[in-house]
């Protein structure tokens, strides 16, 4: 009987732990910022035609009611723009009571095309840098 008793405890404090997880909470974070050909981000890549819409995507865990999510698009390195000259700002409210999943931002060419060069997003949560990316127009 002494021997199941331990055993008995790690089996309890697993299934706690599974609950808890399984019922949320923790921190939100936001993470896995990632510039992608499509709004799940599912199809990654740093590398563009001007023709295409670039999409920024994020995964949001634990997200809450009012986090807010923003980027900031900057034309790091591009022809016929100032260096690192702002493009847009976009943000995101959580309206939910809770949120997990993904969020994404984009921007569609502007007619013409985008202009080729390096661009740069900067991705804030809360009000504080997450993460930046880097993407190219070629």
């Amino acid at each position: 009987m002494n021997n199941k008793f331990p055993v008995l405890l790690a089996i309890l404090a697993l299934v706690a732990s599974s609950l808890a997880c399984a019922l949320g909470g923790g921190d939100p974070t936001l993470s896995n910022t990632r510039t992608a050909l499509d709004e799940d981000g599912v199809n990654t890549t740093s590398a563009f035609a001007p023709s295409d819409t670039v999409y920024v995507v994020n995964d949001l865990a634990n997200g809450v009611r009012g986090n807010v999510v923003s980027s900031a698009w900057y034309a790091a390195n591009v022809e016929g723009y100032e260096v690192d000259s702002l493009i847009d700002n976009v943000e995101y409210t959580v309206e939910d009571e809770t949120f997990d999943g993904t969020v994404h931002f984009f921007f569609e060419p502007p007619d013409g095309g985008w202009p080729l060069g390096t661009y740069r997003v900067e991705v804030s949560f809360n009000g504080a840098l997450s993460s930046t990316v880097e993407f190219t127009i070629q």
